[in-house]
């Protein structure tokens, strides 16, 4: 469990979008950065601000997909574990990898239950739907039920909820599910906890974490897709770090081999806020080199002429 041993900081980070200098809008953004012993080693703003992690817990429901020996069973890859971690661009190339997963484990696609995106002709396409085809993957492994996967009281779901609660240290019955966007459940969390689940896939210490974490960033495409930030921050990470983004302003990273992650929320949801947030910390942190975060800064945050975004604020030790 994350021990906030310093005091929880009053002013969060500010994003303040400027037009001509002149501030039209500002989002307020938390951060903490934990250890794999759960300790916050710095903040901004709340390091206990509860929300839910969404996508960013991707990861870990991937979990009984490797540790039920699923991968293994159907042939599956690092192409197959980054597919089921990811966010992606519903390209021909992540449809092509996520129906893999369902071929290889002999289910039909009608299976799936993430949605079709809208202007799209096939759950293949969600952005979830990597997840989900690991998850009824898992299940055909295990001989459990494909109609209801996604149901709260499904084995798998039980089984995830279960890790996740074991890795916190915290009772099950102490976290609140909710359903997320794609029908699947996501996790209600304080921030901090975020950045420690985070620190544990960096830490290298079970064979679990460190397939994943050396999946998503040996295939950073099949994470997110080109141009998207997840893809391209690990694409010039050199192997160094770890992204996955969540929906309503949550990011999570991590320091590979070090056992350290960060978790970002910003409290208005805004992708523009959090991820100019992250390459900030990154800079303050120097786990990116500066070129290498200027290149990732033009690539996802593009501003018209005479438009800036501003981060003020860092990470710090105390509250002063």
């Amino acid at each position: 469990m994350p021990n906030s041993i310093h005091k929880p900081m009053k002013s969060p980070l500010e994003v303040r979008l400027k037009r001509n200098s002149i501030i039209e809008s500002i989002h307020r953004v938390h951060a903490v950065v934990t250890d794999s012993k759960g300790r916050v080693l710095l903040s901004a703003g709340n390091p206990n601000y509860k929300t839910f992690i969404r996508s960013s817990l991707k990861p870990f429901q991937a979990l009984p997909f490797i540790s039920s020996g699923t991968v293994e069973k159907f042939g599956l890859n690092d192409k197959g574990i980054a597919i089921a971690c990811g966010s992606h661009n519903g390209s021909p190339k992540h449809a092509r990898e996520t129906f893999r997963i369902l071929w290889s484990s002999d289910i039909d696609i009608e299976y799936l239950q993430c949605p079709i995106p809208e202007n799209h002709k096939s759950k293949l396409e969600h952005n979830c739907s990597g997840k989900h085809a690991a998850f009824l993957a898992t299940c055909k492994k295990m001989s459990w039920s494909l109609e209801n996967y996604l149901k709260g009281d499904h084995p798998l779901q039980i089984e995830i909820f279960r890790r996740v609660s074991e890795l916190l240290a915290i009772p099950s019955n102490n976290i609140l599910a909710g359903r997320d966007d794609c029908g699947a459940p996501t996790l209600r969390m304080e921030l901090c906890q975020m950045a420690f689940l985070y620190a544990h896939l960096s830490d290298s210490k079970q064979a679990e974490f460190e397939q994943i974490s050396r999946a998503m960033i040996a295939q950073p495409e099949l994470v997110a897709g080109k141009g998207r930030f997840d893809t391209e921050l690990m694409t010039r990470a050199h192997g160094q770090l770890l992204s996955k983004g969540g929906a309503e302003g949550i990011q999570c990273l991590s320091k590979i081999g070090e056992g350290m992650g960060i978790a970002i929320k910003s409290e208005d949801g805004s992708k523009r806020a959090k991820h100019a947030a992250a390459i900030h910390l990154l800079r303050q942190l120097e786990w990116m080199t500066p070129i290498g975060l200027q290149e990732l800064e033009e690539e996802i945050i593009p501003l018209a002429p005479g438009v800036e975004l501003e981060v003020i604020g860092k990470l710090k030790f105390l509250e002063n």
